[in-house]
């Protein structure tokens, strides 16, 4: 009897909560699995919740403790779930979802124009969200600046917000978000159209910002007429900047001088001359760590004001034809802490030994280099390998002058390597026979589209190193396996294909399917991409190796 009315009373609690929430969607729900009522779960509702808990006794006679752990530690446990799981417990009981509400910090959102309608029951269950990211899908009508004030007035605390393609934001909009959540640590925005009144609105309130990254801003269409932006008052605590495909981002060039305490800075495919702001910057910005350059107008004059940087850690210069070996000397000669380098060439022949050498003899911390489109010969290898101690990480990719002998010296040499990538380069089974017998603390190869290292020649490396991890790829099977997952199959691992859904939550997948959906085409396409580039391997190898791959956490 008692079993039956505490299962019954589980059930009401569930359609309760079905009723109440068919309208909210939450990102990321990949799981479609129902979750049936657990017997002998208390459902209380009210404030005391904690006091009405009570140990029951399920069917077996055992004795059920789970309803009389502290609201505290449920919500710990809450932490360590992915957010399917966590939709599912909160379909346990009333107590559950309110737990599970109250203790998530981190909300993903369709940022579509009927959203509106969701946002106040919406963040009546999730009262304590201090990062949001709104997205819409390119082809739907995004939310407005109605939209974003609500949530601001329902989320004061916010600390992190992350915009993508809301198109119908204006400045407005942007000025009163930015008064509401004066506490913003961290703003990310791509694809949108508000101004560099909105942007301004943000740096002048919000004076905690300490991460900004702006890409493709398309309400800045005239960058000679355009209001400049920044420093406002969160040029005091800006630690990191990234812009991102802007034809207009010499306009951020007040807010990069006046960030005074600068530490990243990240520019990406961003028009126009960089050696004057780099030159201007030199003697005003003097904490810098981390630049990240990439097919960006950049010469020598601007390497070597970056040069001025002497904490200087990771540098990335990727397709700036203009920079050669004359700037990369410089920045050798003067930033000795050094750790991380990463150059693509783009085989344009101007960065090369002598750079190299430089690199060598003035950067002995160096722990990772990669080499893109780069020619070194021996005689750079041999000097990076004796004067850089300490490398641990080297991939060498796309290099026409690195062979068997340039293998065999960094076989005999780098004593400290970890983790070696090789990728389309004239490397054989030599190669791989050299690695077998030098660097001593090698635990991971990867080769690729090296015709000729076989797959003997990996299979003979596993067994003489049993503990390193080879991978090897031809480049053939990538094809194959590229054209069998198109062709049976492919498409549903991608989340192409439309699942079935339970009855029970249709109502919140519908919303979300949209936005799987987009981000299914957006990875199919970036996967085709990287085949035909051939720079996937290289940037998501180094993610890895870095440690610094990100993953989805909810909290």
């Amino acid at each position: 009897m008692g079993q039956s009315a505490s299962s019954a009373a589980a059930v009401a609690c569930r359609r309760e909560r079905d009723q109440g929430n068919r309208s909210v969607n939450i990102s990321n729900t990949r799981s479609t699995a129902s979750v049936l009522p657990m017997v002998g779960y208390s459902c209380s509702t009210g404030e005391g919740d904690s006091d009405n808990r009570r140990v029951e006794v399920v069917s077996d006679g055992t004795t059920d403790y789970i309803s009389d752990l502290p609201n505290e530690c449920l919500a710990s446990v809450f932490q360590f779930l992915s957010s399917a799981d966590r939709n599912r417990c909160s379909l346990v009981c009333q107590r559950w979802l309110q737990i599970e509400g109250q203790s998530r910090h981190r909300l993903s959102l369709n940022a579509e124009a009927d959203l509106l309608s969701a946002i106040s029951s919406l963040f009546s269950r999730f009262d304590s969200v201090t990062k949001l990211a709104l997205k819409c899908n390119r082809r739907s009508v995004s939310i407005r600046d109605d939209s974003l004030v609500l949530i601001s007035q329902r989320c004061p605390n916010l600390t992190r917000l992350k915009l993508r393609a809301c198109r119908e934001l204006t400045d407005a909009g942007m000025e009163a978000f930015a008064k509401n959540c004066k506490g913003l640590k961290k703003l990310s925005c791509g694809s949108c159209t508000f101004g560099s009144k909105g942007m301004n609105a943000v740096l002048d309130n919000c004076a905690s910002l300490e991460e900004l990254s702006v890409k493709r801003l398309r309400g800045i269409t005239d960058a000679a007429a355009a209001e400049p932006i920044g420093p406002g008052v969160a040029g005091a605590s800006l630690k990191t900047i990234c812009l991102k495909e802007l034809y207009n981002g010499q306009c951020f060039g007040t807010l990069i001088l006046g960030a005074k305490n600068l530490k990243t800075l990240k520019l990406f495919r961003c028009s126009g001359d960089w050696d004057r702001l780099f030159q201007l910057m030199a003697d005003r910005i003097t904490k810098m760590v981390e630049v990240h350059l990439e097919r960006l107008q950049i010469s020598d004059i601007g390497l070597q004001a970056i040069s001025n940087y002497s904490n200087l850690e990771i540098l990335h210069l990727v397709k700036t034809p203009e920079c050669s070996d004359i700037g990369l000397v410089a920045i050798a000669d003067r930033c000795k802490l050094l750790r991380k380098l990463h150059i693509d060439g783009w085989k344009a022949n101007r960065i090369g030994d002598e750079g190299l050498i430089g690199v060598a003899k003035g950067c002995p911390n160096l722990l990772e280099l990669v080499l893109i489109g780069v020619n070194p010969t021996k005689a750079s290898l041999e000097m990076l390998a004796s004067n850089c101690q300490n490398l641990e990480r080297l991939a060498l990719c796309g290099s026409d002058s690195v062979g068997d002998p340039e293998i065999s010296c960094i076989a005999a040499k780098c004593v400290a390597l970890k983790k070696l990538c090789i990728k389309s380069c004239p490397v054989s089974d030599q190669g791989m026979e050299a690695l077998a017998n030098g660097c001593p603390n090698l635990v991971k190869v990867k080769v690729k589209k090296c015709k000729g290292v076989t797959p003997e020649g990996g299979d003979w490396l596993r067994r003489t190193r049993g503990s390193i991890a080879v991978n090897l790829d031809t480049g053939e099977a990538e094809l194959q396996e590229a054209s069998a997952s198109a062709s049976d199959g492919g498409a549903q691992e991608n989340g192409l294909e439309f699942p079935q859904m339970p009855a029970q939550i249709a109502a919140a997948a519908a919303v979300a399917s949209a936005a799987s959906a987009s981000t299914a085409r957006s990875s199919s396409f970036k996967s085709r991409l990287g085949l035909l580039s051939g720079r996937s391997l290289v940037a998501s190898t180094l993610r890895r190796w870095s440690g610094g791959s990100t993953s989805a956490r909810h909290g």
